[in-house]
């Protein structure tokens, strides 16, 4: 646990339960009994309730493992610590009630609360009182928190299985931070939102900070009518989704620092209106766009990326849009409304790494990335800097090293034969610190890209290689790799190879045929990438064996297009691990692996589910 969190938490322990000193430690278990005082774990109560109904303000109820079938009514001042959100369970099957119900300055933690999965059910309600909720698990509630007109701490909890709402505040200063939100993607309700707030008194201003969202349909968050939330450093996943945060009537709101991804569908990123709002360091993917409907004066949409998107970024009666230092990269993007002046950038914006279809996600600019100190001057990073442009950029950001990282393998390579010369073509690099390319030929496959293979260098994407005279049919193997401007080569391409007939007549024939490729880097850790080519489209399928021949992760299983596809493999905790210990996923991971060999292999299926091919690998991961 991060040392500011922590802080965070043992001070919020603290405040509410100041009085902790003498108040009175109690205890409950499933072997318990029935006769008070419950003050020590060999005459622990066999009820939660049976033991809160005797606290006082300042008590300390600790919870044994077990199912606990009842409602939870607190008092005041109470601290009820379970023993942990996935083996201490409060199992409340009454619908249209909550199964637990705060009071002041309660603090509730280390439990999973499950409920019917209906519309009209509550997991935890607070109707006036302030408390803090850290460390639960709450399952298939209709709504996990409910807080009406009082001030919750919500804090490192799991929601899953949400058919409405995962918290729902209500003219509260409430602050929901470092929560795991994941919303049911059957629920048929029609106002689904991963944190919706609402109210109808501008004074308040929540805090909605560090959470991960994923919802299916519905919003991410959703502030509707009332209050002035700052909206930081969350990640918001949609699948099918209207908008990932949605702002409706609702006065001056701070929108910071927030990933937002879109797997399918078409809605917005962030969708405004009658909102006034400050749209900074946001990073946005995936088929989503910007739109403002508006007549609140002074919208601020400064620092931002968007990429690998399509759609419109749109405004409507918007009075005083000020559209400054944003950067829009490999994305079908139109304008409406508005023309963006010449502080916008539309360069690659050299992320670690952006590819939200493969392993783990880094959204850390790399060390000669042109957003670095690009944004507004106005605006600082937390090292007093100039703002970056990007999701780490500016006073809601973070300092971090820049790292030097090597250009990425060029892609899509190709061999023709041109008046009779061997012309290599392949896709562009677009980082800014891009040198040239180095090309490598052998008649064997090159395992080692050394000195005595290179053919030449270009800093072009079309080479013209001219063989030596052969008389016989003979076999040439290329590979190329990028530079830097520092001297960093990138891994090499597919491995691309043409025949020779040694005939005049018969040109030289393009390799056109499926291929496993070698991964690298190998050995590896903590990833590595399995590259592969497709003569025709076909049904793929990518395992990883250990050595035993057990499976380890399935990592394609779908029909793919004819061309080139590149896999990262990334060994690490799978999603539930990091769910259960809190840490917010920025991507698909895999189980976690011991050092040793493994073995990837691929089938592919053509029409008529006929086999085409197939071939294995081997991988080395050393830790």
């Amino acid at each position: 646990m991060k040392s500011k969190y922590f802080l965070f938490l043992c001070l919020s322990f603290l405040i509410f339960n100041s009085s902790l000193l003498i108040g009175t430690v109690r205890y409950v278990s499933k072997t318990g009994t029935s006769t008070p005082p419950y003050t020590s774990w060999q005459t622990a109560a066999d009820s939660i309730q049976k033991c809160i109904n005797i606290c006082i303000d300042g008590d300390t109820v600790y919870v044994a493992n077990g199912i606990y079938k009842e409602q939870i009514i607190m008092l005041p001042g109470l601290s009820l610590i379970g023993a942990g959100m996935d083996s201490c369970v409060i199992n409340f099957q009454m619908t249209g009630m909550a199964a637990v119900q705060f009071a002041d300055s309660c603090h509730l933690s280390g439990f999973k609360i499950i409920v019917p999965n209906t519309l009209n059910t509550l997991a935890i309600e607070s109707n006036g009182h302030t408390g803090l909720v850290t460390l639960n698990k709450i399952v298939n509630a209709s709504q996990g928190i409910y807080v009406n007109e009082s001030d919750v701490t919500v804090y490192k909890n799991i929601f899953e299985n949400i058919k409405t709402r995962g918290v729902n505040i209500f003219n509260s200063n409430s602050i929901i931070r470092m929560n795991l939100i994941y919303t049911d993607p059957n629920s048929q309700s029609g106002s689904i939102s991963g944190i919706y707030i609402g109210g109808f008194d501008f004074t308040y201003k929540p805090i909605i900070d560090s959470n991960f969202i994923e919802v299916n349909s519905g919003d991410g968050i959703r502030n509707s009518i009332g209050s002035k939330p700052t909206i930081t450093n969350n990640t918001i996943i949609v699948k099918y989704a209207p908008e990932a945060i949605h702002l409706y009537m609702s006065d001056t709101t701070k929108v910071f620092n927030n990933l937002i991804i879109s797997s399918t569908g078409a809605g917005s990123g962030i969708f405004t209106n009658g909102v006034t709002m400050h749209a900074y360091n946001n990073y946005l993917t995936g088929d989503y766009f910007i739109d403002l409907i508006s007549m609140s004066p002074n919208n601020l949409v400064k620092n931002n990326v968007i990429s690998s998107t399509s759609g419109t970024i749109s405004t409507y009666s918007v009075q005083n849009l000020f559209y400054k230092y944003n950067n829009i990269w490999n994305s079908d993007v139109t304008y409406s409304g508005f023309a963006p002046d010449s502080t916008n950038l539309s360069v690659d914006p050299m992320i670690v790494n952006e590819d939200t279809t493969q392993g783990e996600l880094d959204f850390h600019l790399q060390k000669y990335s042109p957003l670095i100190d690009a944004g507004d001057p106005n605006i600082l990073d937390r090292d007093g800097s100039r703002s970056d442009i990007g999701l780490y950029g500016g006073s809601y950001g973070w300092t971090y090293t820049y790292n030097d990282l090597a250009p990425r393998p060029p892609h899509n390579v190709t061999a023709v034969n041109e008046d009779g010369l061997i012309k290599l073509t392949w896709n562009k690099n677009t980082e800014a610190d891009f040198s040239h390319y180095r090309i490598y030929r052998d008649t064997v496959s090159i395992l080692i890209y050394d000195s005595t293979r290179i053919v030449g260098t270009t800093s072009d994407t079309v080479f013209y290689d001219n063989l030596p005279p052969s008389n016989t049919e003979k076999n040439y193997y290329y590979l190329i790799t990028a530079f830097d401007d520092q001297g960093n080569q990138s891994a090499p391409s597919e491995e691309i190879n043409v025949t020779i007939t040694g005939l005049s007549e018969h040109p030289p024939i393009e390799f056109d045929n499926y291929a496993l490729l070698s991964n690298y880097p190998n050995p590896f850790n903590p990833s590595t990438i399995i590259p592969y080519r497709l003569k025709e489209g076909g049904y793929v399928k990518l395992y990883i064996y250990d050595m035993k021949g057990e499976l380890v992760k399935t990592l394609v299983n779908q029909w793919q297009a004819s061309g080139y596809y590149e896999i990262l493999f990334q060994p690490n905790t799978d999603e539930r691990k990091k769910a259960s210990s809190l840490e917010v996923p920025m991507g698909r991971t895999y189980s976690d692996m011991s050092s040793g060999v493994y073995l990837y292999q691929i089938s592919v299926r053509g029409e008529g589910d006929i086999p085409v091919f197939s071939d294995m690998g081997k991988m080395i991961l050393m830790k």
